[in-house]
């Protein structure tokens, strides 16, 4: 039963490192805001919660799990959020090219915000 878990850990653990590494690939080889906020965030997260399920299942401890829990919780938490204040900063600097956008929720609100300290 042993060999079975290590080797799922294993595949895992691949599949994980595959996902973060599309998402450093998508970082370089993407061109727009939009898209490298895409690769940075979906297949990175996911690449996390797959490693750290294959960290669980190769230790078989609940002190590890109880320290990976917050760790992909924190990581669900924040990476959405940072992506969507970098894209909404980018939007009001101008460097998303607008036309390229289907639906563009923030010209079609009535007030847009005003930055942070400004």
């Amino acid at each position: 039963m042993d060999s079975i878990l290590d080797t799922i850990s294993l595949i895992l653990i691949l599949i994980g490192a595959l996902l973060c590494l599309t998402a450093a690939i998508g970082l370089v080889r993407f061109r727009d805001v939009p898209s490298r906020l895409h690769a940075a965030t979906k297949p990175q997260v996911l690449g996390l919660i797959v490693i750290c399920l294959a960290i669980a299942l190769s230790l078989r401890s609940w002190p590890v799990v109880a320290f990976l829990v917050p760790i992909v919780l924190i990581q669900l938490a924040t990476a959405p959020l940072s992506a969507h204040m970098v894209g909404r900063q980018a939007y009001r600097n101008g460097t998303i090219d607008r036309a390229s956008l289907r639906v563009d929720e923030l010209a079609e609100s009535s007030e847009t915000p005003p930055a942070a300290g400004g």
